[in-house]
């Protein structure tokens, strides 16, 4: 019996999928590369640390049951489920997620993509348990098993005709990888719309809706108009807006924003409020914008649960404190600004 060792596959950056943990047997001993011929440098690390035999799948006929995994670099049409389908251990180069017509099949189990040569490591456990034999063969170190590995597959390959990656073949690979690329950022875009931003905005829709069609937003401005006037009543603006139980409520569309705006624009026409003030009025009406958008954008950044309970709260207390001293700093930085 031969003395496979098991290596284990995590994904690179950007990828998906795994760690795969790969071991030939006699039954499976094949390392198939099918990534536009020759053998991919992440196929030739596999069978070194396993002691495996790679295989160029575009010259070498292999059965599918005799693979221990195969190697592509699909960016996400066929191959990239046909071979998880199949069930074979698949490993591509390219960061791909699942996609294609053979989505269903592909698994966290059987599929990892963004590979390098540096995501294949042999696992300490399996590599203690092969250094012993069934006698009393002396026990081996890891880096004699690798020793071993190099020299069994320059062995394999040798009785392989070499040959060159041929100037077609490499810009193929550039511009496949290229290609692969801005596919899987397309699908990624695609499906960051679908799943968060559509909803978001659906919601945010029904919220602006529902303030329209109940006047609370005129009732707020009402009842803001009459201290927009001095630096107090701003302050006092401020304050309100960014209360952490109000802003969330406030702060869809902008809506108490814009209304307060206009009545504050309308009113330094009429010459009722002095324009320096306009500048610190912009900070007083806004210190609740975004906050209602907190957890959606710290979802959308893939925050933990965790984060996410520590940072709304944290956010929206911070504006509680900034919003003032944003209105106070402007009202300072209003000086001079408009004089006759």
């Amino acid at each position: 019996m031969s003395n496979y060792r098991a290596v284990q596959v995590t994904k690179g950056s950007s990828g998906w999928g795994g760690p795969l943990t790969i071991l030939p047997t006699d039954e499976k001993p094949y390392i198939a590369s099918i990534t536009g011929g020759g053998i991919h440098p992440v196929a030739a690390q596999i069978a070194e640390l396993t002691g495996g035999i790679a295989v160029d799948g575009f010259t070498n006929k292999v059965e599918p049951d005799e693979m221990a995994c195969v190697i592509i670099d699909c960016g996400g049409t066929a191959r990239i489920g046909v071979y998880p389908k199949l069930g074979v251990l698949t490993v591509d180069v390219m960061a791909s997620s699942p996609s294609g017509p053979l989505i269903n099949f592909i698994k966290e189990t059987n599929f990892v993509s963004g590979v390098k040569v540096n995501n294949v490591e042999l696992t300490n456990e399996v590599a203690a348990a092969a250094v012993s034999t069934a006698g009393d063969q002396q026990k081996k170190s890891a880096q004699e098993l690798k020793a071993e590995a190099r020299a069994k597959v320059a062995s394999m390959q040798s009785n392989q005709p070499q040959r060159k990656t041929g100037f077609i073949e490499k810009v193929g690979r550039l511009m496949g990888g290229v290609v692969s690329t801005f596919y899987q950022a397309g699908r990624d875009t695609v499906d960051q719309v679908l799943r968060n931003i559509l909803p978001f905005m659906a919601f945010v829709s029904t919220l602006i809706g529902i303030i329209l069609f109940t006047g609370i937003g005129d009732v707020m401005a009402n009842i803001i108009k009459p201290l927009a006037g001095n630096l107090i009543g701003l302050l006092i603006i401020s304050i309100v807006c960014a209360l952490p139980f109000l802003s969330p409520l406030l702060g869809p569309g902008a809506v108490i924003a814009q209304v307060v705006g206009v009545l504050v624009g309308v009113e330094i026409g009429r010459g009722t409020i002095p324009p320096q003030l306009a500048l610190p009025a912009l900070f007083a009406i806004n210190p609740q914008v975004g906050c209602d958008f907190v957890p959606v954008g710290l979802t959308l950044g893939e925050a933990k649960p965790e984060t996410i309970e520590v940072g709304v709260p944290a956010v929206l207390m911070s504006r509680q404190i900034t919003g003032p001293i944003a209105v106070v700093i402007a009202y300072v930085a209003s000086f001079g600004l408009y004089t006759e």
